[in-house]
């Protein structure tokens, strides 16, 4: 079973590389934005609880997060492995995810996306999104062939709210201040931990870094 924990700071990369990973594994890639931003979409009661807090750049409540993404783990695409994206973000959630996991046995990878946050900012402020069917695109390293246009359905992309510099500020502070530290609860507790660079080479090759790291550390 491939349980993996994609660890990092807003603009590392997760999404782009658990994409590449579930292709490659076969399992589901499990977002909690993804999951927020589908219920802010539907109006639904959690949704409009959460869309406040989510365009700040505040961090969603544990206990709503931790329901939700164990809620999501239970379903059988889940039974043979997943990839964690965005979860857990703080050390309450580190500790329900790893004594959910032990109750079942399965034994956990984390992999740490390092990435300057010069780059980040760069990176994010120039994320375009469509909104149709979600695809991401950069109007500096990956820009739609028409531009502000979808390249799938010629959809207009938009830039997300938590995709402005203000914004972006202040989720490099809530990592700082809060989820930068479950890194060190899950090497503290003996977790493993994949460390990669991530700041200048493109995703492909980030992804044959992660690759190569995951290989060694099965035969370890």
């Amino acid at each position: 079973m491939k349980a993996i924990v994609l660890f990092g700071s807003p603009g590392s990369g997760k999404g782009t590389q658990a994409r590449m990973l579930t292709q490659c594994l076969g399992v589901p890639h499990i977002s909690t934005g993804d999951m927020l931003r589908d219920r802010i979409r539907q109006g639904s009661e959690v949704g409009t609880k959460v869309a406040a807090r989510m365009q700040s750049g505040a961090l969603v409540r544990d206990e709503l997060v931790n329901r939700m993404v164990q809620e999501r783990l239970s379903q059988p695409d889940a039974a043979g492995g997943f990839v964690l994206d965005g979860y857990p973000r703080t050390l309450p959630q580190a500790e329900h995810l790893c004594k959910w996991l032990e109750e079942r046995g399965i034994r956990e990878v984390v992999i740490h996306l390092a990435v300057d946050y010069n780059i980040i900012i760069a990176r994010l402020t120039g994320r375009r999104q469509c909104p149709r069917c979600g695809t991401l695109y950069n109007i500096a390293s990956h820009p739609p062939q028409v531009d502000g246009l979808c390249d799938l359905d010629g959809e207009p992309l938009v830039v997300r709210d938590d995709d402005s510099e203000a914004v972006i500020r202040e989720r490099l502070d809530a990592y700082d201040s809060q989820t930068r530290p479950v890194l060190d609860f899950f090497r503290g507790a003996g977790r493993r931990v994949i460390e990669v660079d991530a700041s200048n080479d493109p995703p492909e090759v980030v992804f044959e870094k992660i690759r190569q790291a995951m290989e060694a550390d099965d035969c370890s």
